[in-house]
């Protein structure tokens, strides 16, 4: 399976989620994407810096969010390999595998739990299969 196939079957094709994208655990490429789902090398390089527990970009992001996308997210918690953050009534969940960073995006319509178990999933799955 191709990395654009993770995107549009495993979790947009979910039905939990309307984008996502998959990064390399360095923060340094995009290995695939949805359309319209752009997240910029700073914004990368940050959620790296979260989840490899640099102190001062996980007290920052409490402080003052986290930009995903070019949009704010309110983190609502931060855990060893995930991120799961809102703005408004979207959100996002971002969970670090070996190799890889999944982020995603949930629409208010989703549920915010099943958005949550379907990139863990994923996730869970890429561990497993060595990435």
């Amino acid at each position: 399976m191709s990395w654009q196939d993770y995107i549009d079957s495993s979790l947009v094709g979910s039905g939990h989620l309307d984008k996502g994208t998959i990064i390399s655990a360095a923060g340094d490429s995009v290995w695939a994407t949805s359309a319209g789902f752009t997240i910029k090398p700073e914004e990368m390089k940050n959620l790296v810096a979260i989840l490899t527990g640099n102190n001062e970009a996980v007290e920052k992001a409490h402080a003052e969010g986290l930009y995903v996308a070019g949009e704010r997210y309110v983190v609502a918690r931060i855990e060893d390999r995930s991120i799961y953050g809102r703005h408004g009534r979207t959100g996002i969940c971002v969970a670090k595998t070996k190799q890889a960073i999944i982020v995603a995006h949930h629409i208010e319509s989703h549920v915010a739990g099943n958005a949550t178990q379907t990139v863990e999933a994923l996730a869970d799955y890429l561990i497993k299969v060595g990435y």
